[in-house]
């Protein structure tokens, strides 16, 4: 499934997918997989990328169904 609130945060603060990810210590493709849905974070990568991203958890990486 397509995170669109990571994307959606990260265009808020006007950050690129390489400053992203310079930030939280990982690759550009590393962010653009999350983006995509073809990859699933460790609890510390997106831990990480809220910290960055002034956002919870919840806001970011939590699932409607």
């Amino acid at each position: 499934m397509k995170n669109l609130r990571l994307k959606a945060a990260r265009a808020a603060m006007d950050l690129s997918q390489q400053a992203l990810a310079e930030e939280v210590g990982v690759s550009r493709q590393t962010i653009n997989a999350i983006e995509s849905g073809d990859y699933n974070p460790t609890i510390n990568l997106c831990i990480a990328i809220c910290r960055v991203l002034g956002r919870t958890l919840d806001e970011i990486f939590w699932e409607d169904k």
